[in-house]
């Protein structure tokens, strides 16, 4: 399931690519950020790798932690090896509020952490932290 951005954003608006396996949250997420930035959605981890790695790769990611096939652990790690890849700020988004599954977040290289449900405000300000709207 993906959606491309609509006509009436400009070019110059920055990517976010939302990666959740719950269309709630993708609807919620994208209706969010979609008049400040490009929004490109995957609704599971190989997909999200696919779009990641399409030319010109995403801003930002945020990412769920637990989905089917491919956790978004495992998720991030695969961006953080890739060449063209590696340098995407990684925003966890996830259920798990334990403080290891966080600095494991962290030790992967994710830039933040957000705890489910999200706080509509925490995440644009978060989002607006890494990369500024336009």
């Amino acid at each position: 399931m993906d959606i491309a951005p609509p006509a009436s954003v400009p070019a110059g608006k920055a990517t976010i690519l939302i990666v959740d396996d719950t269309p709630d949250n993708l609807k919620l997420l994208s209706s969010l950020l979609k008049d400040s930035y490009r929004v490109k959605v995957a609704n599971n981890g190989r997909k999200a790798l696919e779009i990641a790695a399409e030319f010109p790769p995403p801003d930002l990611i945020l990412l769920d932690v637990v989905m089917p096939e491919m956790d978004g652990y495992e998720v991030c790690a695969a961006l953080k090896e890739a060449p063209g890849t590696r340098n995407i700020p990684v925003i966890f988004l996830t259920g798990r509020a334990d403080e290891a599954d966080r600095e494991r977040g962290f030790a992967m290289g994710a830039v933040d952490y957000i705890a489910k449900p999200v706080d509509p405000t925490a995440v644009l300000e978060r989002v607006a932290a890494r990369i500024p709207a336009c």
